[in-house]
């Protein structure tokens, strides 16, 4: 007895960030039929009229096509009310991918804000993570998308960063992630880090904490344990410095990024807004719509939030 699965296939790719084929195939062996004997020539029964079955066979599929017809409408009518339904009630969308796959909510649709309506600070692609604005208590990413190399992002937020990706080395240029999700603990080791680089030019452990906290961000207030950032460094010049504006790489992204959703989140005129220093690597996801304003008109994401 033969067993029908889904056969999920991945591939390495070395100009994605993460590639995985879909389950287009299945692992259903080929299996032999029995021949049937051949109908013996020795003895042939009479003929008989085909007349009668036909006739039979006929009331047979009219009646069959009849009800069908009629328990087809009313599935119909059944469909159209609930979905009139639940037109505006918010509940997910579910579609059945392939034969034989779990029915499950589409994960390709923006849960909420950005695009196509009114900018929210509660949507959860602009949610603010600040020194003033800490992760709320608790929060949790829905799932995250597993690049190359260890690294992560927000699954909602994944494919406009492969697609930017792509697009950036379709020119000919070499874009490399080299920092993205960060755990609590990363950003600990990564905060305690700078603060000792600092103390030596510091009167205090409190004076080296504050100018650590320009650079690095402390736990709870970096917006990549949000997932929604990704440092993106030009793979001929991988030094986080303001030496990276001028890469190709960089002057690509600042002219595109928000054509994908991303914004360039520490412009160098903005650090007394964000309290962060310039930083011409750090692209946060904020979604279409808002990137395009935060970008054409000049703004960070706080100037962006308070006039929403």
């Amino acid at each position: 007895m033969s067993v029908h699965s889904c056969v999920l296939h991945e591939f390495p790719r070395p100009d994605r960030e993460y590639y995985a084929a879909a389950p287009a195939q299945w692992d259903t062996p080929m299996v032999s039929r029995p021949r049937r004997p051949a109908p013996s020539r020795a003895r042939r029964s009479p003929r008989r009229s085909p007349l009668p079955l036909l006739l039979l066979l006929g009331l047979t599929l009219f009646a069959g096509g009849f009800l069908l017809g009629r328990a087809e409408a009313a599935g119909n009518r059944a469909a159209q009310a609930a979905a009139g339904a639940g037109a505006g009630s918010g509940e997910p969308v579910r579609v059945l991918t392939v034969p034989g796959a779990v029915i499950s909510s589409r994960e390709d649709t923006p849960a909420s804000g950005g695009e196509g309506g009114a900018a929210s600070p509660d949507d959860w692609n602009l949610i603010l993570v600040n020194g003033d604005h800490p992760l709320p208590e608790g929060f949790q990413i829905p799932e995250l998308t597993q690049l190359r190399n260890g690294h992560a992002i927000d699954k909602r937020a994944y494919p406009a960063l492969q697609r930017m990706m792509d697009d950036c080395r379709a020119e000919g240029l070499e874009p490399t992630i080299c920092s993205s999700y960060r755990s609590w603990e990363k950003q600990e080791e990564l905060f305690q880090r700078k603060v000792q680089s600092c103390l030596p030019q510091a009167g205090s452990l409190e004076e080296a904490e504050e100018q650590a906290a320009v650079w690095v961000a402390r736990p709870g207030t970096s917006e990549h344990q949000a997932g929604l950032a990704v440092d993106i460094v030009d793979k001929s010049y991988q030094l986080l410095d303001e030496g990276q504006e001028k890469t190709a790489v960089q002057r690509w992204l600042m002219e595109h990024c928000a054509e994908y959703g991303f914004i360039l989140r520490y412009p160098t005129e903005k650090s007394a807004l964000t309290g962060v220093g310039y930083e011409p690597w750090h692209y946060r996801y904020v979604g279409e719509e808002a990137a395009k304003d935060i970008m054409s008109g000049g703004l960070c994401l706080e100037e962006y939030l308070e006039r929403a």
